[in-house]
């Protein structure tokens, strides 16, 4: 049997995720490093990231909607062409107005990965549902091993501008590949959209339930994660804005190896255990990374240490996203996973808030190993109530 990249529809979405992915991670790694440097302020970094995610919050219920009920290709083209359009105010520099487009942009994107979420299972084979995943985590590296590692040199070499139109680029040609695709049939309308999105919510139970602990977990360790890497890395190891795109970006170099593991893996685990047993590697790695600056500060360690967490951080995405997507039918599978999507987004925004107000009052260190424990206690949960489950929903 050919594998989900011999299904051209599929290999249309991977390629177009990729493209726009790298023009992400350019502006995700620039856009911090920007606000920190301008303001010298943990808080206004963390500020940053947390107006990323809100409009996820407040979107969620219409996101999940629309995929359910629109052509879920052509949603996600539309999203793109506005995407590259609303990232042109950044172009003043303004801090304000990068806030205000980093929420435009979270806000497209909330539209945006609930569709392609809940199209990928009606695109290939239910068996190779994880595989797929896998690879579109290995793409997402790529992506972050290309665009992170730009977004640092392109800051610091032609200024927000640049990274601008990288990001606008990107867009472009995504919508250009999704425009090519094949109809996705659009759905009856039906009831009201707060009702819709209400059956969605009810359709999380029996094996999803469990799931609602296991990413908020996860969710509040990464958004502790990603506020205090910046931190970290200008603080403990004394780097910049290269060196944070660059340790930020070596993570695909494990994630790369975690794409093309999936597969393989898949077929021996259900995809929680998968979940959970990834979710304690990464917290484990996470925590030596974290404690060993009071043994060294080598820059070729640290580039192990992230290049080695990206395996598990790509084994649990592609578990947490296969168990949602196959214990779910494809009539609801675009609210349950704008649901998720929702939970993940709110928990990293708590996590962010945390980061921003608990560093000064308990020290990075004691913070960056409650985000490793964080993890920990995810993937035991995961393996506790999820690991011997595999997936009865109908596609």
């Amino acid at each position: 049997m050919k594998g989900p990249l011999g299904v051209p529809a599929f290999r249309r979405l991977w390629i177009a995720g990729f493209v726009s992915e790298i023009g992400d991670w350019v502006l995700l790694v620039a856009l911090p490093v920007y606000v920190y440097q301008l303001t010298g302020s943990t808080a206004a970094t963390a500020t940053t990231f947390v107006v990323a995610l809100l409009p996820s919050l407040v979107l969620s219920p219409l996101a999940g909607v629309l995929a359910d009920r629109w052509d879920r290709r052509k949603l996600m083209l539309l999203v793109s062409l506005a995407q590259a359009v609303t990232l042109l105010p950044l172009l003043t520099g303004d801090l304000v107005l990068v806030n205000v487009v980093t929420a435009v942009q979270a806000g497209l994107a909330a539209l945006f990965e609930p569709a392609k979420n809940a199209l990928l299972p009606t695109l290939v084979p239910r068996e190779q549902v994880p595989a797929a995943n896998g690879l579109v985590a290995l793409n997402s590296n790529l992506a972050r091993l290309v665009g992170a590692s730009l977004g640092g040199l392109v800051l610091g070499y032609t200024g927000l501008p640049g990274v601008v139109l990288a990001d606008v680029v990107s867009f472009l040609l995504a919508a250009l590949l999704l425009a090519s695709g094949t109809a996705d049939p659009a759905r009856e309308a039906g009831k009201p959209a707060w009702r819709a999105w209400l059956d969605g919510l009810r359709e999380i139970r029996g094996p999803l339930r469990p799931m609602v602990a296991v990413v908020g977990l996860m969710a509040v360790s990464q958004g502790l994660f990603v506020v205090l890497f910046v931190v970290f890395v200008t603080s403990r190891l004394g780097g910049g804005a290269a060196e944070v795109g660059l340790l930020r970006g070596v993570q695909a170099v494990g994630g790369l190896l975690g794409g093309l593991l999936v597969g393989v893996v898949a077929r021996r685990l259900p995809p929680g255990r998968l979940l959970g047993v990834a979710l304690l590697g990464f917290g484990v790695v996470a925590a030596v990374g974290w404690n060993a600056p009071h043994l060294t500060t080598a820059p070729a360690f640290y580039l192990a240490v992230f290049a080695v967490v990206g395996v598990p951080g790509v084994l649990a995405g592609a578990g947490m996203m296969s168990a949602l997507q196959l214990h779910t039918v494809d009539e609801v599978r675009g609210r349950v996973l704008a649901t998720f999507g929702s939970l993940y987004d709110g928990g990293q925004a708590l996590g962010m808030v945390l980061a921003g107000v608990l560093t000064p009052m308990l020290g990075l260190s004691a913070l960056l190993n409650v985000q490793a424990g964080l993890y920990v206690m995810a993937g035991a949960l995961a393996l506790a109530r999820l690991g011997a489950r595999r997936p009865r929903v109908a596609a």
